[in-house]
């Protein structure tokens, strides 16, 4: 399976000396490339006291959703919820924010540092009910991995 082969990887990023940024870059990059369904994939992390999140580094189209209050679209509602949120057709949700109008599905998995949600890993994919639990297991181990570097 294609995450078992990139977990070495993940932990050999995470080990390397470049900044944060570059690391989250790095791992942001390989994911997308690696993961023939993951078309757009990208950290947002909470700006400071604010309640909103910030878009950090991501592989994938520009996105004009930099920041995202708490609450709007899939990415506030986790910041909110502290919980996996997986959907599978973005366009049976309410509160979805449309990023492209190619994207089908997406999933979002929380990142703790010291039981504190303080960000997220965001995976669009232009492929309808892309995700299953193997894609949670793996983002969940991806958001601890790098909550070592946090």
């Amino acid at each position: 399976m294609i995450f078992n082969a990139l977990k070495p990887k993940i932990g050999a990023l995470i080990s390397d000396s470049g900044s944060k940024d570059q690391i989250l870059q790095s791992i942001c990059e390989l994911l997308k490339l690696e993961i023939p369904h993951y078309d757009w994939v990208g950290f947002y992390f909470k700006n400071g006291n604010k309640e909103e999140l910030k878009l950090g580094p991501y592989a994938g189209t520009p996105t004009d959703h930099t920041i995202i209050p708490f609450g709007k679209g899939i990415c506030g509602q986790v910041a909110v919820s502290n919980q996996n949120f997986v959907v599978p057709d973005v366009k049976a949700q309410d509160n979805y924010i449309a990023c492209s109008i190619s994207v089908r599905s997406e999933i979002v998995v929380p990142l703790f540092v010291d039981g504190q949600n303080i960000g997220q890993i965001d995976i669009d994919s232009n492929t309808p009910d892309a995700f299953t639990a193997k894609d949670e297991r793996f983002l969940e181990f991806v958001c601890q991995s790098v909550a070592t570097l946090l």
